[in-house]
């Protein structure tokens, strides 16, 4: 029995269509096999595809709003992928999404934060959903390296630490060139004194 998932947000709404995996005695209710979706969008062309298309989506965008989240803005996705999203100027993104049919040009769609937004909670809420019952494959959710987050620290306060501790090592060192040094004292004990009678 075809199931139906639909996650609604205020500038889009994503419908997930599928059917038990009876092979693992999931229930009526579940969906194990995705057969179809498809997002709508206010004012944009309607998106649909296949199971592999929704898991591209997935991977690309959930990583894009976490590394935005972040303040460490960067592309994700190539040319080679079937998405890419990247920044596309203050509070803009373009979001790119090749065709698996031969002699489709790519589907350019621009972004704003908002509905951004819309996108990564319907996708968030699918992802979560204890109906869908099938591996999504996505990778684990790591902490940014420090690498790619350096972008968002200005040179200035990255470059403090390191020449505090570069003057500290040298005030420390020519202090302790200055520093007299003690004179060495003998280990010889001191001559006892006699008491002779006079």
């Amino acid at each position: 029995m075809k199931q139906t998932l639909r996650f609604d947000q205020i500038s889009c709404r994503l419908q997930v269509e599928g059917v038990p995996d009876v092979s693992t005695g999931q229930g009526d209710n579940a969906i194990g096999i995705i057969t179809g979706w498809n997002l709508q969008w206010a004012g944009r062309p309607e998106l649909e595809g296949k199971k592999e298309h929704l898991l591209a989506l997935i991977q690309t965008v959930l990583p894009y709003a976490r590394r935005l989240i972040s303040d460490a803005a960067a592309p994700v996705g190539n040319t080679t992928d079937p998405v890419e999203l990247q920044p596309a100027g203050a509070g803009s993104h373009r979001l790119l999404l090749r065709s698996s049919q031969p002699d489709t040009p790519p589907l350019e769609v621009q972004l704003d934060d908002a509905e951004l937004a819309d996108l990564v909670r319907v996708l968030d809420q699918l992802r979560t959903d204890p109906r869908l019952q099938l591996s999504l494959d996505l990778p684990p959710a790591r902490p940014l390296r420090a690498r790619e987050l350096g972008g968002r620290i200005p040179k200035r306060q990255r470059l403090a630490a390191p020449a505090a501790a570069v003057l500290v090592l040298a005030v420390t060192g020519t202090a302790s060139l200055l520093w007299p040094t003690p004179r060495p004292q003998s280990n010889q004990p001191a001559p006892a004194k006699l008491n002779v009678p006079r």
